[in-house]
């Protein structure tokens, strides 16, 4: 059944409107892929904060012109499955790998990260990348690093004469 013309803008509006909102974008390619399959891909996006739809190439097109990105040749061609990663892109990038190397059907064609382009190495590489909470919790500390060690620099004069005191305080051991 042909879908009618206000249904493909509202689909490309709806398409545009994802890939705008999008951190990243993981192009796959999926024939062969059973339905049970594209669930279990689906379920495992959704947990780490993003979608999985596969999506018609020309509709995909007019959607990424719409959105201001510019696909390379041949990523709309055959099946077409679009990750979207709405707010940790190494971690959605991650999934989709995972699940490419356990799959034979599932293949990344490349992707987008923000505006730029990502070839399937890109792509491989940004999986690589630690999660998000990750690389936060390693900047913290990167951060108050210096901040501890100008508190233990401050403190040790003060423990040095406390450890003095002490040591005259106590009485000294007694000869046997």
């Amino acid at each position: 059944m042909a879908i009618t013309k206000e249904r493909k803008n509202e689909l490309i509006t709806q398409y545009s409107e994802w890939v705008s909102r999008s951190k990243a974008l993981v192009l796959t390619q999926y024939v062969g892929m059973t339905m049970k399959d594209i669930d279990n891909l689906r379920v495992k996006v959704r947990d780490n904060g993003g979608e999985f739809h596969i999506i018609k190439n020309t509709l995909a097109k007019l959607a990424f012109e719409q959105a201001g990105l510019t696909a390379p040749e041949g990523q709309f061609e055959g099946s077409t499955a679009i990750v979207f990663a709405y707010t940790d892109a190494p971690a959605i990038a991650k999934t989709v790998m995972e699940f490419a190397k356990t799959s034979e059907f599932l293949k990344v064609k490349g992707g987008f990260l923000e505006k730029q382009t990502l070839t399937p190495e890109g792509v491989k590489m940004l999986a690589e990348l630690p999660p998000l909470p990750v690389v936060r919790a390693q900047l913290l500390g990167t951060l108050l690093a210096p901040a501890s060690k100008l508190v233990r620099t401050l403190a040790e004069p003060g423990r040095m004469i406390a450890a003095v005191i002490k040591a005259h305080a106590e009485p000294e051991a007694a000869p046997a």
